[in-house]
């Protein structure tokens, strides 16, 4: 492979070391995809003959299927995917595959694959992200106002819907939406014939190999452009950030399925049973969502350290950018695969979360607000009485509105009977009109924002009502 510089074959340890055909053979698509648009511009360039790029595109094509197949021979002996589909391109048309490396390096080839392919599966979330909040919003429609414990440290807060709780889901996924589309807006530059690092004396047109690879130019910085793997290092971040949000609801189910909340049920097909308990029923794919996110965040991690300190232009340490970050994506749309099932798929038992939300005082802001609109108390008095009417509630071993109304006006003596309106769970939610707020009323108009912005008039997840 190396020509006649070396005298001597590798020694086993660096083929162990050095090869990569064991991961990157994933880029076999991109790379194909790549050396084709590079052979008709050599041709048109009048740089190689069009004969030669005519069989060049030809045994590519023909490559192609084989790898479809699995009859294509991979070889570590060759190291990577890129000598793979070259020897065995040479096989296949003779000397003119000798020509399809004129005026590229395998430096700029493998920036080019992995944009290409980090690209794609950008794509591919993005699909997925859309239809795991599909699924949310129809969870959403059918509980508009179906009256679940908001929590804040996981102690009983306010009344919320968890229709309003599932429209929460949505919003982060449009904004990882809308962080995977800003990466590959940004990552949407060719490093195609930046060569090794310089550049190229051949009179190469970037630009057209630019614009048949899909991207929207080339890259300006021969040096940065095979260096550069923020492409890489910005869609793990995002990817990091979805994953830390498809945990969080992942969590929520685990405890949510747990016989103390019972909020939620969840298929025989996507739960497991125990090798000693019959009774159980565990919510392990939740918990591996939970778990994976781990991968997800080590991906990006292991990656930032590959980089850290890395001087221009290209060093090896760059090979290890692939199998990590292979690792997370993978791991990621997996997770966005189980979510959608689960959510899709999971039962409510509105009873249970009804009863829950009733208790733990639940509505004492909302008897805090009325004092304030109806005695016209200054918010932090209201906020000291309502306090109060609490730990008298907790003695009694009642919620507040099992206190009489003689026991409240032993605290306040203008309180009146009015004030029992508010402290009803379904009143609480009723009355929290505000803008982004858990009233049914709001959770229907908002999942029919989402309903129509899904079904195609903003694509990137981003649109706000």
């Amino acid at each position: 492979m190396w020509g006649g510089r070396f005298g001597e074959s590798p020694d086993e340890i660096m083929e162990e070391i050095n090869a990569s055909i064991g991961f990157d053979k994933r880029f076999a698509a991109q790379d194909i995809r790549g050396s084709k648009a590079h052979a008709h511009m050599l041709a048109e360039k009048g740089i190689i003959a069009k004969a030669d790029a005519d069989q060049i595109v030809a045994g590519l094509d023909a490559i192609s299927v084989e790898i479809e197949a699995g009859t294509f021979e991979f070889s570590r002996a060759l190291e990577d995917i890129h000598m793979n589909i070259e020897a065995r391109l040479k096989e296949t048309v003779g000397e003119a595959a000798g020509r399809l490396h004129t005026a590229r390096s395998r430096n700029d080839q493998v920036a080019t694959d992995f944009k290409l392919y980090i690209r794609d599966t950008l794509d591919h979330l993005d699909g997925q992200l859309h239809a795991l909040q599909e699924a949310l919003v129809a969870k959403a429609k059918a509980h508009a106002a179906t009256v679940m414990p908001g929590f804040t440290h996981l102690q009983t807060a306010q009344p919320v819907t968890f229709g309003h709780h599932c429209l929460a889901y949505v919003e982060m996924a449009g904004r990882d939406r809308g962080r995977f589309a800003d990466a590959r807006k940004r990552l949407n530059e060719s490093p195609l014939g930046a060569a090794a690092l310089a550049g190229t004396s051949f009179p190469i047109d970037r630009e057209k190999t630019a614009a048949a690879l899909g991207f929207d130019g080339p890259t300006r910085n021969s040096l940065d452009s095979v260096s550069d793997r923020d492409f890489v290092l910005e869609t793990l971040s995002a990817a990091a950030i979805t994953a830390v949000h498809l945990s969080r609801l992942a969590e929520e189910l685990v405890i949510w399925v747990t016989p103390g909340f019972d909020f939620v049920r969840l298929p025989d097909s996507l739960t497991t049973g125990s090798s000693i308990m019959p009774q159980k029923k565990n919510p392990d794919a939740a918990e591996l969502v939970r778990a994976k996110t781990g991968r997800v965040i080590g991906g990006l991690t292991s990656l930032l350290v590959v980089m850290k300190g890395l001087p221009l232009a290209y060093s090896k340490d760059m090979q290890e950018d692939k199998e990590t970050a292979f690792d997370a994506l993978d791991s990621l749309s997996l997770c966005i695969a189980a979510m959608t099932a689960m959510v899709t798929r999971l039962k409510v038992n509105e009873e249970a979360m009804r009863a829950s939300a009733a208790k733990g005082f639940s509505t004492a802001t909302d008897l805090a607000d009325w004092l304030v609109r109806t005695l016209d108390m200054p918010f932090r008095n209201a906020h000291h009485v309502t306090g109060t009417l609490v730990a008298k509630a907790e003695a009694k071993g009642c919620d507040l509105d099992g206190l009489s109304l003689a026991e409240m006006q032993e605290t306040e003596p203008r309180i009146t009977e009015e004030v029992y309106s508010v402290l009803g769970i379904d009143n609480s939610v009723k009355s929290r009109t505000s803008f982004g707020g858990t009233a049914p009323d709001n959770v229907k108009a908002m999942a029919a924002f989402w309903e129509k912005a899904l079904a195609g008039e903003n694509k990137n997840g981003s649109a706000k009502p």
